[in-house]
């Protein structure tokens, strides 16, 4: 029962954090798209998912 616990946690962990990277990724090819910065990508990568769904209300 507990390594079925521990699995599920694990794969839960994993998903989560592919999925952090790609908004970041997402995120700095956005921004440098649209800015020409790599400071300004940098930023917006950090801000992850917030500058994506930013940036889809926006513009």
């Amino acid at each position: 029962m507990y390594e079925e616990h521990s699995e599920k946690k694990t794969i839960i962990n994993k998903t989560v954090k592919k999925g952090l990277s790609f908004g970041s990724a997402l995120a700095m090819v956005i921004s440098y798209t649209t800015w020409k910065s790599v400071g300004w990508a940098i930023v917006h990568g950090l801000m992850s998912w917030l500058y994506v769904i930013y940036f889809i209300l926006r513009y």
